[in-house]
């Protein structure tokens, strides 16, 4: 049984992660150890370097609370201000043995109405509860779920970027810094 360091105990991160290790590994068996670290960046990061330092933090943090696991891994959600626009994405970075994965999401753009509210010093997934009128829906199907009906949700969304980091892992025989 691998484990996993999961730095969240947020269900929706600690299901991205766990579907994103069994697809890399299918062969493998893992257990996932959620626990609540620091990030070390606001809470709302508001730029890529920002958000990749809390996803690393987080990974660093979740690989020292629980020193046994075999991996490490920190989801840190972000946006970016580019032409007026609030491009919102994540950072994953996966730690292990001293070597590192890291990948970024897709990115997508936020509307005027929940922009405001970001811009005005709201943590994205407030606003989003504010907007659409829920209840802690960054635990649920977030942003991206709340903007396309969960046509792609807040778990699919972090997947992909999940796989992505965990490359280096599946193809160690390269070299990856």
């Amino acid at each position: 049984m691998i484990q996993v360091a999961v730095a969240s105990k947020n269900p929706v991160k600690v299901d991205a992660a766990r579907i994103g290790f069994e697809r890399m590994f299918p062969q493998a068996s893992f257990e996932l150890l959620p626990v609540s670290v620091p990030s070390g960046v606001r809470d709302q990061p508001m730029t890529h370097t920002e958000t990749f330092q809390g996803a690393f933090n987080r990974a660093q943090g979740a690989a020292a609370e629980q020193p046994q696991a075999s991996y490490s891994i920190g989801i840190e959600g972000g946006i970016e201000v580019v032409n007026q626009q609030l491009e919102v994405f994540a950072w994953v970075v996966v730690l292990k043995d001293g070597r590192i994965g890291r990948a970024q999401t897709g990115i997508f753009y936020l509307p005027k109405e929940v922009a405001d509210l970001v811009q005005a010093g709201h943590e994205l997934g407030h606003a989003d509860d504010i907007v659409f009128k829920r209840n802690n829906s960054k635990q649920s199907n977030g942003s991206i779920g709340l903007l396309t009906d969960d046509a792609l949700t807040r778990t699919d969304y972090y997947v992909q970027a999940v796989i992505m980091a965990l490359i280096p892992f599946k193809k160690p025989n390269f070299t990856w810094d």
